[in-house]
């Protein structure tokens, strides 16, 4: 058997003693290194808070929450029963809503904002809307999700509710000073004066319109359905209006209404809802240091998804596409769901003798993009083309849903579809996939006054000598 030679064999202890063992013992122990990265960052994050305040940045920094002011204005901030945010939720916005059995979630009231008021019944308004209808006044109750509330517009005033009012109110006054512009109270006999008086346009019932903002963002046709058997009708409302669709394409057929997220594993999972909230804390620790928030701020400047901005009721940030039905089956559930859902609101209205106005709202890629101003493009862009593939398969089904509800009820429901309404809009019309500009909401507001002017229930009734 072959032996080393002693030379070679001292010579491979040597060199094993010199350099292998060597080299492991002048490795750092790894809580030297964890130590030593946190030292780092802690001296990281003292120079920041130094340069943030020697800039004068610090009152900036402090009240920046990641995101643009209107944005985080509008981020739902979902409160318990004793006022406090749910513990694991990622909204950390102003707009504070509570779990209400009855309708899935409701906004507080007496609450604002820099964009927003919402009155002490919880609707978007800047008054309150007393239980007791005031004499001459008629009140129409505008109800959907977040397209309907007017979400990212900067002012109450900005909303097609708001500017649905003061279309009608301009009416009343216009009948006021030029009554010979609009229909006499009592028709002329002879048919010559007959035929010139039906030309002109109907007259509104005299008296002060209110449009009542009572849309909810993440709302669906099952939560609207609670709300107005709940809590609108009470208000004796004149006319209702429904603007809605989208998030009913978005909601799984397995669901009936949109609920808080999460909230069901919170109540039946005392172990999981711990975990996401030591997980969420830790989370908003890392946030709020200063070093990771002028980072964000002044170097990443991060801004949120399409996704995000369109779903304002979700802690999925999956692309909108993975939100569609991903089967037929599927789909048609949604769609039948949504028109079952307003199927019960037409009972509701027509036993009440109340008008009412279902709108399928409309959606970006019914623009086309001949008239797409280039932030309309980005997104339409930042969709891709899965989701521009498959929504309008999806709005067809909506159509036939709301169709089919025109067909058999024709003399109680009255349906508009503004998927293409801004097809040939000469103005940005959104500011993501269904969230409108002020310009776009007053093109809607003019389609509702002329479909509510037309409604015999709000005109005077004539008679003919």
């Amino acid at each position: 058997m072959f032996k080393p030679p002693p030379s070679s064999y001292g010579l491979s202890r040597r060199r094993f003693n010199s350099s292998s063992y060597g080299k492991r013992r002048r490795r750092l122990p790894p809580l030297v290194i964890v130590m030593a990265i946190l030292l780092v960052l802690i001296l990281l994050e003292f120079l920041a808070r130094i340069l943030v305040g020697v800039a004068g940045k610090s009152t900036e920094l402090t009240a920046y929450e990641g995101e643009p002011a209107i944005v985080n204005a509008y981020n739902i901030k979902f409160l318990d029963p004793r006022k406090q945010p749910y513990d694991g939720l990622s909204n950390r916005g102003q707009l504070a809503a509570q779990r209400s059995i009855a309708v899935g979630y409701s906004l507080v009231g007496n609450q604002q904002s820099d964009f927003w008021q919402i009155n002490e019944q919880g609707f978007r308004d800047d008054q309150p809307v007393p239980l007791a209808k005031p004499k001459n006044e008629f009140r129409i109750f505008l109800l959907g999700g977040s397209t309907a509330f007017g979400q990212w517009n900067e002012t109450n005033q900005a909303t097609i509710a708001s500017k649905l009012e003061t279309r009608l109110n301009q009416r009343v006054e216009q009948q006021r000073k030029s009554p010979q512009k609009y229909r006499p109270t009592v028709l002329p006999f002879y048919k010559p004066d007959l035929v010139k008086a039906l030309a002109k346009p109907p007259r509104l019932r005299d008296g002060k319109y209110r449009v009542i903002n009572a849309a909810v963002p993440g709302y669906t046709s099952g939560n609207e359905l609670a709300q107005l058997a709940l809590k609108i009708m009470p208000y004796r409302p004149d006319a209702i209006l429904v603007l809605d669709g989208y998030t009913d394409l978005m909601l799984p057929s397995n669901q009936s209404e949109t609920n808080i997220p999460k909230i069901e594993a919170f109540l039946s999972s005392a172990p999981g809802h711990f975990w996401i909230y030591l997980t969420r804390k830790l989370n908003d620790l890392v946030t709020n240091i200063t070093l990771v928030k002028a980072t964000q701020k002044w170097l990443l400047k991060p801004e949120p998804s399409v996704s995000q901005l369109t779903l304002v009721v979700t802690d999925d940030t999956a692309p909108l596409e993975q939100h569609l039905a991903a089967e037929a089956d599927e789909l048609e559930k949604r769609t039948t769901r949504y028109r079952e859902n307003h199927r019960q609101v037409i009972s509701l209205t027509t036993g009440a003798g109340i008008p009412l106005v279902i709108a399928l709202q409309p959606e970006i890629t019914g623009c086309g993009t001949k008239q797409m101003s280039a932030p309309e493009q980005e997104i339409l862009k930042k969709l891709g083309s899965t989701y521009k593939q498959k929504i309008p398969e999806n709005y067809a089904k909506l159509a036939q849903a709301v169709g089919q509800l025109q067909k058999w009820f024709p003399k109680n429901v009255k349906v508009l579809n503004f998927y293409k309404l801004y097809e040939e809009f000469p103005n940005q019309a959104f500011f993501d996939a269904v969230h409108l500009t002020e310009a776009a909401n007053v093109e809607i507001s003019e389609r509702f006054y002329y479909t509510l002017a037309a409604l015999p229930k709000l005109q005077v009734p004539f008679q003919q000598r």
